[in-house]
């Protein structure tokens, strides 16, 4: 096993550049050929996903400098039918303050300014969550379009962004119809993506694909490359509903298809993983494999999101222990 030090950590600056440097993507005119040329070796690309992490280890003060970094990059979710003001308003609490002042100050980044990338909410919480986040610079997402199944009528998916870009989020997290991905519809997918980045507007958006729904690698990486032809800034894996959600087999693919695209338009696209990863060690895999695969730029919030709900208490507990010697209760980590 590689153990890597500074090599990797390098140029990596803790803090979120939060700026428009990145821009939107524009789209492109829809290309049926290019869907055509999509080739996948499942095996090559299962060994390749489990490599990484497998030959990737750090420790001490870069471990450190890479969990913060982490931090940086969630979108701190709630999306359960018991959600309530009071809820989100605690969630946004520990957006603004990720990490105990006393631990952040023991590991020397009490002066940083650590905060998540994003908060996910339903529309319905999007109020509350505008209210609490006033003043602090992190974006509201809202998931819509009929999450998570995607099968509304297509009015009402359309009227639901429009409404969440109205109330105050900046950022919307739409799910697509997979049926048009098993069908091979790939003109009826196009046009679904891109009214959603009409109706959008300035708000950012990200698509979800659901790969665990779409039943093969070659589906995952045609539907990646189809919603980046409609405009989408960001794809993301999984609603975090499926029964298989994000997995590195599922977001190589995806990452290569974001690397393609760039290839061809020059445009930089955003990557998303969502369900399931809730462990500081899995969080490090996915930071890896976007260092590796697309480079130093994904590795901000910008164009790099981990959606995740539990993720941020095993990373405080990392952190407590890096300052601290030992492993704090979970209880000292209350999140909502």
């Amino acid at each position: 096993m590689r153990q890597t030090g500074p090599e990797m950590s390098d140029n990596v600056s803790i803090l979120p550049t939060r700026s428009d440097a990145v821009g939107r993507n524009p789209g492109m005119a829809f290309e049926p050929e290019w869907l055509e040329e999509v080739r996948i070796n499942t095996s090559a690309v299962e060994r390749r996903a489990a490599n990484i992490p497998a030959r990737r280890t750090v420790k001490k003060e870069w471990q450190t400098a890479w969990l913060l970094k982490a931090l940086t990059c969630i979108d701190l979710t709630t999306l359960s039918g018991d959600d309530t003001p009071g809820r989100v308003k605690r969630l946004c609490a520990k957006a603004r303050q990720p990490v105990r002042q006393k631990v952040l100050d023991a590991l020397g980044a009490g002066e940083l300014g650590i905060q998540v990338g994003a908060v996910c909410v339903y529309h319905a919480m999007i109020a509350p969550a505008v209210q609490a986040l006033a003043g602090s610079g992190i974006p509201i997402a809202a998931v819509s379009a009929g999450f998570p199944a995607g099968l509304s009528a297509p009015r009402a998916r359309l009227l639901e962004v429009e409404e969440s870009v109205a109330a105050g989020a900046s950022e919307i997290d739409i799910v697509i119809d997979r049926s048009n991905v098993l069908t091979g519809d790939w003109q009826a997918l196009y046009d679904e993506v891109r009214a959603y980045r009409e109706a959008c507007g300035a708000a950012h958006l990200k698509t979800i694909i659901a790969t665990g729904d779409l039943a093969t690698l070659r589906n995952t990486a045609k539907a990646s490359l189809v919603c980046m032809m409609a405009g989408a800034d960001f794809i993301k894996t999984s609603t975090g509903k499926e029964s298989t959600n994000a997995t590195p087999a599922v977001s190589l693919v995806m990452l290569r298809m974001i690397r393609a695209y760039g290839e061809r338009t020059g445009c930089r696209v955003g990557f998303k993983p969502a369900g399931g990863i809730s462990t500081a060690k899995a969080a490090l895999g996915y930071l890896f494999m976007m260092k590796e695969e697309l480079g130093r730029p994904w590795l901000e919030p910008e164009l790099f999101r981990i959606g995740a709900s539990s993720l941020l208490t095993d990373i405080e507990r990392q952190l407590e222990h890096r300052a601290g010697g030992r492993y704090a209760a979970r209880h000292h980590q209350p999140m909502a």
